[in-house]
């Protein structure tokens, strides 16, 4: 099956819809449609914030690949863990936005997110295995997992066109 194919494939994966509805709700719940919505999705900027966040884990996990393999590696951890400081505001700005998608995007969507919540975990466990082989190990399945679900956000906003036009303008 072409990579094509299976991300097209992701948008029919109907099992997925009453977990991603309950997430949906559930922050649009929390968030509202007031301030903290306008915020989290970017009214201030005049475009979607996740796209722009996302760019700190994964140039900083990407980085550290790089500098663990050139004998770095202690920088490599610290990149590490600034990737996944990083994490928690990105994964918020884009549950904001998730909560306004519509029922085939939920669906990439929540395969998104949970590809990129299992690459996080690689990292975070990367970090407790340093000074061993299993480390670069962890490392390199994360990028693996990482590449993944950026190809599912891809689809997202590219061929779905999840977010186009879709945000709230700030007129304040």
């Amino acid at each position: 099956m072409s990579l094509r194919r299976t991300l097209h494939a992701a948008e029919s994966l109907d099992a997925v819809d009453a977990p991603a509805g309950v997430v949906a709700r559930a922050v649009r719940r929390i968030v509202g449609r007031g301030r903290a919505d306008r915020l989290l999705r970017g009214a201030w900027l005049g475009h979607p914030v996740h796209p722009l966040l996302v760019t700190v884990p994964i140039g900083a996990w990407v980085c550290s690949a790089v500098l663990d393999v050139s004998g770095h590696h202690a920088a490599a951890r610290r990149l590490v863990v600034i990737g996944l400081a990083a994490t928690p505001p990105t994964v918020l700005v884009g549950l904001a936005d998730f909560s306004r998608l519509d029922v085939r995007q939920r669906r990439v969507g929540l395969l998104h997110a949970a590809g990129n919540t299992l690459a996080a975990g690689c990292f975070l466990a990367s970090t407790r295995c340093r000074g061993h082989r299993s480390a670069r190990a962890w490392v390199l399945v994360g990028l693996v997992v990482l590449s993944a679900g950026g190809a599912l956000g891809g689809h997202l906003s590219y061929a779905q066109a999840a977010g186009v036009h879709r945000w709230p303008v700030d007129t304040g």
